[in-house]
């Protein structure tokens, strides 16, 4: 039996289970959502089983809250392919005036209207994305995000990470999909994100309302967006990329696949931080664009780990997107979103992690040293630009909580300055 792998999801969970009559589980497909479900859950019904499957859904359509008894907590794993069962849950909660009935994954966002409708108030919608380097037992989480919130003076001198640029390269290639750690080899290993890229183009596309999608005009898009990863390309910059490497693909059917993607919980853009720091012509709203795990990317460019030792400007592209998807795995538990700051004068801060609190922190991405004093001078100049904003009343937040540079490197300190520099490898 394979070792279930502790994920910062099942402290959240448990919690939830607690005082919500039902959670929904989302997140893209291979995550982990039903794993993790099924260490919460006392019965189940899983509407994909081949053996099962036609029966499920024809008695979902006669008399879905059959389909609810059982054991409580109770999982209905890929609830979409019964839309039936949304309605009976939410009856069935809101009848019951119990916590921790059910537990529901999907791996698609299905009429959203009806999740966020007034009687699904005690129906919580959950986020899980794949494993982060603590989790997969690759950081050595020496360092908790948490911890410097509590605590900014916390002494990280002299910590070291485990990792060296080679194994945060091929972590990168790898993702964080749990079956790949159950791969004997590292050449198996990376093959789990070809797989994922190819039943995503083939069938996920298609599968999810039933249009049919063209699977090259997919990757296409992909790999044109991969290019474009941890920056501000605009839509129409993508679509001429798409136009010259890949052949013509109309704005409309740009649009549409993209909106899929996000659906499927593939493209996970970084969206811009908004208080009122300069003027509102002078702010930048675009967003980041990003996926949900980096080695979306990788596949989608067909990349090996070799070819990006020897690409480190396309490797600190694709570093920023895994390590903005440990951030919000770290900080979820306190209701974190990883923002992003950019203006027009050129002030660009690569992460805002704001808490539910208010609580906020500046923070900079860089894979290796040669770009530390510049990443610095960027979170020590807004940094300034807020707090001088603060003092004269124009803006009422507080001051942030620590300026770091998450890295690839090996030790963790403190510059002179106050920037705290953490490898990644020591993040939890």
């Amino acid at each position: 039996m394979k070792k279930y792998l502790s994920r910062y999801i099942d402290d959240e969970l448990e919690e939830l289970l607690e005082y919500m009559g039902a959670v929904l589980i989302v997140g893209p497909k291979w995550c982990g959502k039903t794993t993790t479900a099924k260490q919460h859950a006392k019965s189940m019904i899983q509407l994909q089983d081949p053996s099962n499957s036609y029966n499920y859904l024809k008695l979902a359509k006669l008399d879905p809250l059959l389909l609810l008894d059982g054991d409580k907590p109770r999982l209905i794993d890929e609830w979409q392919m019964a839309p039936e069962l949304w309605d009976a849950v939410r009856y069935s909660v809101d009848e019951s005036d119990d916590d921790g009935l059910y537990i529901l994954t999907g791996s698609t966002v299905v009429d959203n209207s009806k999740i966020m409708h007034s009687g699904a108030g005690r129906i919580h919608r959950l986020l899980m994305r794949p494993m982060s380097l603590y989790e997969s037992g690759e950081s050595n989480g020496k360092i908790h995000l948490m911890d410097l919130f509590d605590n900014p003076d916390l002494d990280i001198n002299g910590i070291f990470s485990d990792l060296s640029v080679q194994d945060l390269i091929f972590a990168m290639c790898r993702g964080g999909w749990p079956e790949s750690l159950n791969k004997k080899t590292k050449k198996q290993q990376l093959k789990i994100a070809r797989s994922y890229l190819d039943i995503l183009t083939q069938v996920d596309v298609s599968s999810i309302d039933g249009v049919k999608r063209n699977p090259d005009k997919v990757k296409a898009l992909l790999k044109s967006y991969s290019r474009n990863i941890s920056s501000f390309a605009r839509n129409t910059t993508i679509i001429g990329d798409i136009h010259e490497h890949h052949g013509t693909m109309s704005e409309k059917t740009y649009y549409d696949y993209v909106n899929v993607l996000k659906q499927l919980f593939v493209i996970d853009e970084v969206n811009a931080w908004g208080p009122k720091i300069r003027s509102k012509t002078a702010m930048r709203n675009s967003s980041k664009k990003s996926f949900i795990d980096p080695s979306i990317a990788v596949a989608a460019l067909e990349l090996t780990p070799e070819e990006l030792l020897y690409n480190l400007e396309m490797g600190g592209q694709i570093f920023e997107n895994l390590c903005i998807r440990d951030l919000n795995i770290y900080s979820a538990c306190r209701g974190g979103k990883v923002l992003q700051y950019h203006d027009r004068d050129g002030l660009e801060v690569d992460c805002v992690v704001i808490l539910s609190n208010g609580d906020y922190a500046l923070i900079e991405i860089k894979l290796g040293s040669d770009e530390e004093e510049y990443a610095a001078s960027n979170l020590l100049k807004l940094n300034s630009l807020i707090c001088k904003r603060i003092a004269s009343g124009e803006i009422n937040i507080p001051k942030p909580k620590f300026l770091a540079i998450v890295t690839g490197g090996k030790m963790a300190y403190v510059r002179e300055d106050g920037v705290k520099v953490i490898p990644i490898g020591c993040l939890s």
